[in-house]
């Protein structure tokens, strides 16, 4: 009883229960006063507590209908939303099976095959959703081109069903389409609206005027402006002369896409400006939309007009999505008369060595002569100012092994140290100097460029986008035939006189020698003058020349290479060693060498197992570019000599896409 009556009593809600309570004090004072009113309580009590419950529960009972009406009047309204909503929708499995569609749905595609769109997109969607599942994803996001207009589509899916026998889910979903084609007009005009700065440089303008006669200068000059100025109508753009030989160009970035296609025809156009003489008119030209006002818009052109004059000039280049563009780039680099650089730089350089504690001195990895020539010609630098000077350099190489010999025979090992010799010795107080090479993952010890911000660069590549971007002193000059002629240009030009050793002198020849082809490619007067300059010194032309001699088994190795020799572009060369070999790269550079020796061969590419990677060495005899074909696989170098290293792919990969690669480079260059 005590039970039943707890349980009648939770029933109620909670001010009748404070009520209650009261009536029963009254009734329990008023018996306590007078015997003869406790029956009569007693049966008003339970009389008061029997209606209560009455009401109580016929309350409830209005609210639960309450509470259905409303429900079914929420239910009415979603699915009058549904069928009438702004937004076409339609529910759908992903077997393809439409449940429903929106009446918007049904008027918007009306005269549209949509179920070809749907399957479409479905089949995209069925694609993830497994995937989305396992990660507790139910929400689909996908973009659609219906019929010209451009969609986005939202949704979810659901389990609408366990397909037993199939053994797979089936699924239900809801799906939104959103037209989003205006908004993506209004998006598409905001960035082609945007403004694009570009720099523009006639390259060698002060050199170019001066083989010029006096009386035609203005009529070139008036001619080159005026071919700058019709190229810049055909974008609408601004030119704006800031110079005499540089230009401000600024248009929209709709005409972007029209400036790529058409190649930078005007790099074409100044150069068939007729000159009398050897003198060829080229230009630069450097354009970016990076950034958000016009203002870091230029800044960024300037840093690309860098690039693309370390890179020799007559090429354009658009700095884009952090990202460089390379067109053009065909002409051989022209030598600079004037030395006032040279001179310069080499004062700088001396008053670096003397601000520092110690000079350590670098290259590329695998070294060849050059890098190490260059090296010792600034070691001997170093020693001269009286400061503590080292080279890193693997010296335990094919490429190396006759002229590390002759190194140790005039104590030279002392000098040459290691990777972790090269850890321990650097300090931020060390001049960290870079010859042949200018790429920070391209070092012999990527490592140390992390230790010193004092970094000085020698080098005479063509610049790459991965240039080291903290050095305080660079000489960086392409039109010189390797950085061995650029060292000796600086030792001939320091304050305090530079003395040679023989053996020295005999390196950096070499390193000339090497790059030059004995004098034969990339040679300009200063390269003649620094040879002079350094023979002076004594150099052994039968020494020197012995240090390329090959053997007979490499020779013959190099001739069984020759025989794999496949013919593409009815000109160009290529040829595969197979054989795994550590020495692979310079087998291969000999082997690119002596296939130009070959009639009708105009250009070489040999490719090489080294370790985990592929090697590429590619020569030209300067008609066609091999540092733009090896540029599009990540390597570099000169119009007449480049390479790269590729990883992850078979010798086989490779070759299909070197071939690949030097097609696209007639595609582009060649009308």
């Amino acid at each position: 009883m005590q039970s039943s009556n707890r349980k009648l009593f939770d029933s109620l809600v909670s001010r009748t229960k404070i009520y209650l309570v009261i009536i029963f004090i009254l009734l329990a004072t008023i018996c306590v006063l007078n015997a003869n009113f406790i029956l009569p309580a007693i049966i008003l009590f339970i009389a008061i507590l029997g209606y209560t419950y009455f009401a109580n529960n016929k309350r409830k009972s209005e609210i639960s209908q309450h509470l259905q009406d409303l429900t079914l009047n929420v239910n009415s309204a979603a699915k009058n939303s549904l069928i009438y909503s702004p937004i076409p929708l339609i529910i759908v499995e992903t077997d393809g099976n439409i449940i429903w569609r929106s009446t918007k749905f049904v008027s918007e595609f009306a005269n549209i095959d949509i179920n070809n769109y749907i399957n479409e997109l479905l089949e995209n969607i069925n694609a993830d959703i497994k995937i989305r599942e396992d990660k507790k994803d139910k929400s689909i996001v996908r973009n659609l081109k219906i019929d010209n207009r451009d969609y986005k589509i939202l949704g979810e899916f659901v389990k609408s069903g366990n397909h037993e026998r199939k053994k797979e889910n089936k699924y239900m979903m809801i799906l939104y389409f959103i037209d989003e084609t205006e908004n993506l007009k209004l998006q598409k005009e905001y960035n082609d609206s945007k403004s694009c700065v570009g720099i523009i440089m006639i390259d060698n303008y002060e050199e170019t005027m001066q083989v010029i006669d006096i009386d035609t200068r203005p009529q070139i000059t008036a001619e080159i402006e005026k071919s700058i100025y019709e190229w810049a109508n055909q974008t609408e753009g601004i030119i704006v002369k800031s110079d005499r030989d540089r230009f401000i160009y600024l248009f929209e970035q709709r005409y972007l896409e029209k400036i790529k296609e058409n190649k930078f025809n005007i790099l074409d156009t100044i150069k068939e400006i007729n000159i009398e003489g050897r003198a060829q008119l080229t230009l630069s030209i450097a354009i970016s939309n990076e950034g958000e006002t016009d203002k870091e818009k230029y800044q960024s052109a300037l840093n690309t007009i860098d690039v693309v004059l370390g890179r020799g000039g007559d090429q354009a280049a658009i700095r884009e999505n952090g990202k460089y563009q390379f067109f053009g780039g065909r002409t051989e680099e022209i030598e600079k008369r004037t030395k006032v650089k040279a001179r310069i730089v080499a004062h700088a350089l001396e008053e670096l060595i003397l601000e520092n504690e110690q000079v350590i001195i670098m290259g590329h990895a695998n070294p060849d002569i050059d890098a190490i020539g260059s090296a010792i010609g600034m070691y001997r630098l170093a020693s001269n100012l009286g400061k503590p000077a080292f080279i890193v350099a693997n010296t335990n190489t094919m490429a190396l092994e006759s002229v590390k010999q002759s190194l140790d025979e005039e104590d030279f090992k002392d000098v040459i140290i290691n990777e972790e010799m090269a850890e321990e010795k650097i300090t931020p107080k060390t001049l960290l100097i870079i010859v042949d090479t200018h790429k920070a993952n391209y070092v012999e010890v990527p490592s140390l460029l992390e230790k010193t911000n004092q970094i000085a660069i020698i080098d005479h590549h063509r610049r790459s986008p991965d240039f080291i971007t903290k050095s305080i002193l660079t000489f960086h000059e392409v039109y010189a035939s390797s950085a061995a002629e650029l060292v000796t240009e600086l030792l001939q030009y320091t304050q305090m006189p530079t003395e040679l050793k023989k053996i020295e002198a005999e390196v950096l020849y070499a390193g000339i020698m090497m790059d030059t082809k004995n004098f034969t490619f990339k040679t300009g007067v200063r390269t003649f003058e620094a040879a002079a300059y350094l023979r002076k010194y004594g150099v052994d032309i039968i020494k020197v020349k012995k240090w390329f001699q090959s053997d007979l088994e490499t020779y013959n190795k190099i001739t069984e290479i020759i025989k794999t020799t496949e013919i593409v572009n009815d000109s160009i060369g290529i040829a595969i060693y197979h054989e795994d070999n550590k020495n692979a790269n310079v087998i291969c550079a000999k082997t690119a060498d002596e296939l130009l020796t070959i009639g009708n061969i105009t250009a070489s590419f040999v490719l090489g197992n080294v370790g985990d990677k592929i090697t590429i060495s590619g020569r030209s005899i300067g008609d066609i570019n091999v540092q733009l074909i090896l540029e599009k696989m990540g390597g570099g170098g000169h119009i007449t000599l480049a390479g790269a290293q590729i990883e992850g792919k078979t010798i086989e990969e490779v070759k299909a896409e070197l071939i690949e690669k030097i097609r696209e480079y007639f595609d582009e260059n060649v009308s």
